[in-house]
């Protein structure tokens, strides 16, 4: 029942992007960075058109597109039949997150040749982590981040480098000489919180930092315990 389950889904979206699609539309415009509105070059965005299937809603590939190199793009989309929305997903990396926009029918057809997808810019971003105290009571520390509101370990890949005792899971340290470095990348030009939470002597303190995060230097929040 599980393979005939996924061979109907497959023959389902196969049908719809073959025989279900309702004419086309021009796209033209831009991807933008946020915060300072210059055009971005080379941007891939990937379009997917969403259906309603009984109770649930699926996912159709409608198209994927490039900027030029001045950032701007013109694009021919199929539409798909029984579709009203569309997924604008632009890929992030080292520069950008990424992002996506919900764009209905209604918008593209008013919209369509003035399109605006708007990124925002990442910046680098280190928490140093320093054990200070030379009571061999057994301290445990929590280290979180959140950067403009978003859980910073899910918005990028980071990097640890323990020059003393290591983590025994993600982002927690027990006792002993803890030397450390967290690296990653925050959004740029907003606020990151970092929050410490340490456990001493049977009891727990919470502490947090924010960190307003400029782009193109070095950001960082130092906690020593």
């Amino acid at each position: 029942m599980k393979y005939i389950g996924i061979i109907s889904f497959i023959a389902v979206l196969l049908f719809w992007r073959c025989d279900h699609t309702v004419g086309t539309l021009e796209l033209k415009g831009r991807v933008l960075d946020e915060h300072t509105k210059i055009a971005i070059p080379i941007r891939k965005v990937i379009i997917q058109a969403l259906l309603n299937n009984d109770q649930n809603q699926i996912s159709v590939d409608a198209g994927q597109f490039t900027t030029d190199s001045t950032g701007c793009f013109t694009y021919t989309i199929q539409k798909i039949r029984n579709a009203n929305l569309y997924n604008f997903y632009c890929v992030g990396d080292s520069a950008y997150a990424s992002s996506t926009i919900l764009l209905g029918l209604t918008d593209l057809n008013r919209d369509g040749k003035f399109l605006k997808i708007f990124l925002q810019q990442l910046t680098d971003f280190k928490i140093t982590i320093f054990r200070k105290s030379k009571v061999p009571a057994c301290d445990t520390l929590y280290v979180s981040w959140k950067s403009n509101g978003l859980e910073g370990s899910y918005l990028y890949p980071y990097e640890i480098e323990n020059f003393g005792a290591k983590q025994d899971i993600a982002f927690r340290w027990i006792g002993g000489d803890v030397k450390a470095i967290i690296k990653t990348k925050v959004f740029a030009e907003k606020n990151t919180l970092i929050y410490f939470e340490l456990a001493r002597n049977r009891k727990r303190k919470e502490f947090v930092d924010t960190v307003f995060c400029r782009r193109d230097v070095a950001n960082y929040a130092n906690f020593k315990y």
